[in-house]
């Protein structure tokens, strides 16, 4: 199964873990990546640590636990190499419906597209 369709039809958490430039990390949960055709995937953020994590360092880790049994999932390691402010492919992509006024509190929103450095599973260290 490719990642695209297990991202797909897997139920579990994700967390997204990032580090400023001085290597201080974060770790927050995050939606399903987003896969795109050029082999790209592309998370969704506001303008929190994370994404100020990102404007300083464009290295990321997405763990995702599977909800079935705890102990297995992917971990991918993740470089950032573009971003885009509330564009329409970044409208298309949201999964999460809320009402314009709520969605305007809470901020701007971004597209972080990352390559895929390296696919590992949850526990162990070979791909």
């Amino acid at each position: 199964m490719d990642l695209k369709d297990y991202f797909e039809n897997t139920k579990g958490t994700g967390v997204l873990a990032t580090a400023d430039k001085a290597g201080r990390a974060n770790a927050a949960i995050y939606s399903r990546p987003h896969f795109f055709e050029d082999g790209t995937v592309g998370f969704i953020m506001r303008q929190r640590l994370t994404h100020a994590n990102l404007q300083e360092n464009p290295h990321a880790c997405y763990l995702f636990v599977e909800a079935a049994t705890k102990s297995a999932g992917r971990r991918l390691y993740l470089t950032k190499v573009a971003e885009e402010k509330e564009t329409e492919r970044l409208y298309q992509l949201k999964r999460r419906e809320t009402s314009p006024e709520s969605d305007a509190e809470k901020g701007p929103k971004y597209l972080a597209v990352f390559t895929l450095d390296k696919v590992l599973p949850l526990i162990g260290d070979t791909e």
